[in-house]
């Protein structure tokens, strides 16, 4: 995983207005914290930290005043309609140190023949790892599984240095039996 260089502003106004203000000149609002120390308020420009979020559990390297803080984005807030960021909580973290993160979980593989359905239980894995080495997502295969099975966290192959962060019986994907509709009806038949 590759670290994404984004600067930072420290901001010392605080409210609505101050964030519409902000949003309104391409930038977002964020809240750096973690590490026993106090949170810093920032505001980081709105384009770079968009294309970065495109990454899950991407590693942003904030330069804030002179210094540099390795961060993970812990929680992101869009706006409902437009899907524009408003506002992002950042996570500080440190070469070495094991985070919990949650990877989408993407599938190879097709189903065994007869329209069933696969259903995603968990959309995305709870794994732990280091914070330099975050995996951007896991895969499952799903060739011939048939009606009733299940691919278990366990089941799902993890990048070296992962460790699930879930139960390992816990159900990520299950295929289910495609219903049938009964047949219809033959209606009286025209002479």
């Amino acid at each position: 995983m590759s670290e994404v260089k984004i600067p930072a502003q420290v901001r010392r106004e605080f409210g609505k207005g101050f964030a519409r203000r902000a949003r309104a000149a391409a930038q977002v609002p964020a809240v750096v914290y973690g590490h026993g120390g106090e949170p810093v308020h920032v505001t980081l420009p709105g384009h770079e930290l968009m294309m970065a979020l495109k990454t899950p559990n991407v590693l942003l390297s904030l330069d804030i005043e002179g210094r540099t803080e390795l961060v993970i984005p812990k929680d992101v807030q869009r706006d409902a309609l437009k899907g524009f960021l408003v506002h992002v909580d950042l996570l500080v973290v440190s070469k070495g140190e094991k985070v919990t993160v949650e990877v989408p979980v993407h599938t190879e593989g097709e189903l065994a023949p007869g329209g069933n359905l696969l259903e995603h239980v968990l959309n995305a894995l709870p794994v732990e790892a280091e914070a330099t080495h975050l995996p951007e997502s896991v895969t499952a295969n799903i060739a011939g599984l048939e009606a009733g099975a299940s691919v278990l966290a366990k089941d799902i192959v993890l990048p070296a240095g992962t460790t699930l962060a879930v139960d390992a019986d816990a159900v990520v994907l299950q295929v289910l039996a495609a219903q049938t509709e009964a047949p219809a009806e033959a209606e009286g038949t025209e002479a």
